[in-house]
């Protein structure tokens, strides 16, 4: 059975965590997690270095366990149901792992072939299409831009079609232009149904791409809610009205006009000077 039409009989939120807690030796780093992400949202948790947004990803994914509390993707128990839930989801770390001898096409291709899918070439022109890579299909993902090699790896991660998806600080170290490629990627994914977990330390980043927005701060969630909901928890800032004066600039393009033709402007007579 497809992995999607096995989620959909499943009810409930695509992701459920409740009450996580995780230390490093005498460090700790989850201190009770709790949240929900609804099925085809972009649920972004927010914090700064070393809240532990890393750590919730690596719980959801089933690559550590939790010390305590639970969490389902796709209604699975990431630690009594591990191999189920990885079906269901996919991962994109903070860097892209995308192999830079092959292809775009032949990383598509080695993908669907490890997976064990039918016609892996189908599969990655189909990818292709779909992420905007088809004209640099055949060339080297060496040669790729920083956006065009994330738009890769988060092809690569779709290859299986998993309803849910991981991302980890995906724009770390991209540049302004190849940032919005992502986000745009992002949305389209959510667009066609499925669930985004993403993490970030871009307060910009959960404000464009963003459903609900969760801040994490020294290992507990301490707000969660859409950006409104966020929004409203402080008063609007009051602006008083400043009486501006002109700049020297504008007055120059008044009397002149912008087009360089003088205009009829009405000046103050000068003081005459006393005698």
């Amino acid at each position: 059975m497809d992995i999607r039409m096995k989620v959909n009989q499943v009810q409930g939120p695509a992701i459920r965590v409740r009450g996580l807690e995780k230390s490093y030796k005498t460090l700790q780093v989850l201190r009770g997690v709790d949240f929900d992400v609804a099925r085809g949202s972009i649920f972004a948790l927010l914090g700064s270095n070393g809240a532990g947004k890393t750590t919730v990803v690596r719980i959801l994914s089933t690559l550590i366990k939790a010390d305590a509390g639970t969490a389902g993707v796709n209604g699975f128990d990431v630690t009594t149901q591990a191999a189920d839930a990885r079906e269901s989801f996919s991962l994109t770390g903070q860097f892209a792992a995308v192999d830079e001898i092959l292809s775009g096409r032949e990383n598509l291709v080695l993908v669907a072939e490890l997976r064990g899918l039918k016609n892996p070439g189908a599969i990655a022109d189909d990818l292709l299409k779909r992420f905007s890579l088809t004209d640099a299909a055949t060339r080297r993902a060496s040669t790729y831009s920083g956006g065009m090699r994330r738009r890769l790896d988060l092809a690569m991660s779709l290859v299986g079609n998993p309803p849910v998806i991981f991302l980890d600080e995906p724009t770390t170290g991209l540049d302004p232009e190849a940032r919005i490629e992502v986000w745009h990627t992002v949305k389209q994914l959510a667009d066609q149904g499925t669930t985004v977990l993403l993490t970030t330390q871009y307060l910009d980043e959960a404000e464009q791409l963003a459903d609900r927005i969760a801040i994490l701060h020294e290992g507990r969630i301490i707000v969660d809610g859409t950006l409104a909901e966020l929004k409203r928890l402080l008063p609007p800032a009051k602006v008083e009205y400043v009486e501006k004066q002109p700049t020297l600039e504008e007055v120059f393009l008044a009397v002149v006009g912008a087009d360089g033709d003088a205009r009829t402007t009405a000046m103050p007579a000068p003081m005459s000077e006393e005698r």
